[in-house]
């Protein structure tokens, strides 16, 4: 990011805070979240809320913030990527950038369980409401769903993202829901990727709330991808994770899962921002052409 961007953003998040509304008020928004292509590319920027600075085996990889919009400026210049999924000082960081005119924007709602907390399972809406959506003029909402069957506190999840996908779908507002059934096999808490788990926790995540007219499920890639698609009619994004050492693989693993007729894109963040291979441009480039 050239210095007096950088200086300008300092400056206006101490002298004029008001300038991010305004700034959100006149951002030129997409008629639709999906596009004439009927695919999305959305990059995930929302990882630090939750503690997560770590990328591969650099544990402090995403530590600096002016090195991270720099990797998101460039991932959102490049041909066909659709947005941006965040949190509120990630989307207004952009906001005041200029970055988000004719982009999607989707507001990352509930950050509480943090990493390698003794509450990581509880994951509390520490992030954007349904309101705060709304009035922002935000594209969506995104919410992590942990199921964790011996977590008491996994109820009251359910229970938020319920009510939040209801308040978002009155307001005509897409909701993308990150679901995951937890496992204890190995003595601490671990998302199941086995391809049952995932069944699972797509008949969990689109049951929630008074209507799944706005729900979209965003899942990762499994074994017998197949099977966990036809799980439901709802539209399906796929995420990336951490990156692969093998990023030919992690790119054939995407490309295999978008022929399925429900999966509708990707929303990948580090595995783009900080590939294990190249750099930001180039690992964006290949994750659009699969699409």
């Amino acid at each position: 990011m050239r210095e007096e961007l950088r200086r300008r953003l300092i400056e206006t998040r101490a002298r004029a805070p008001e300038q991010i509304a305004a700034a959100a008020a006149s951002r030129q928004r997409r008629p639709t979240l999906i596009g004439d292509t009927g695919r999305l590319m959305i990059i995930a920027a929302d990882h630090t809320a939750r503690g997560i600075l770590s990328v591969g085996g650099r544990p402090m990889a995403m530590s600096s913030r002016f090195d991270l919009l720099d990797r998101l400026l460039m991932a959102l210049s490049r041909p066909g990527v659709d947005g941006v999924l965040g949190t509120a000082d990630i989307i207004e960081d952009l906001l005041l950038l200029g970055a988000l005119d004719g982009k999607v924007a989707v507001g990352s709602m509930n950050r509480g369980g943090l990493l390698g907390s003794v509450f990581e399972m509880d994951d509390r809406f520490t992030g954007y409401t349904a309101a705060g959506i709304v009035a922002g003029q935000l594209d969506a909402g995104k919410m992590l769903l942990r199921i964790d069957p011996s977590d008491p506190s996994t109820v009251r999840t359910l229970v938020a993202c319920a009510d939040a996908v209801s308040e978002l779908a009155a307001a005509r507002t897409p909701v993308m829901i990150e679901p995951f059934m937890i496992t204890h096999a190995s003595g601490r808490p671990r998302n199941d990727l086995t391809p049952d788990g995932a069944i699972r926790s797509v008949g969990i995540s689109s049951g929630l709330g008074t209507t799944s007219a706005y729900t979209w499920l965003k899942l990762p890639v499994v074994a017998e991808m197949e099977r966990v698609a036809e799980a439901s009619t709802l539209p399906i994004l796929l995420l990336g994770g951490d990156p692969s050492a093998d990023q030919e693989a992690m790119f054939a693993s995407w490309k295999r899962a978008l022929r399925l007729p429900t999966v509708r894109g990707l929303v990948v963040g580090r595995s783009l921002l900080y590939p294990s291979v190249g750099d930001v441009a180039a690992a964006v480039d290949t994750a659009v052409s699969l699409l």
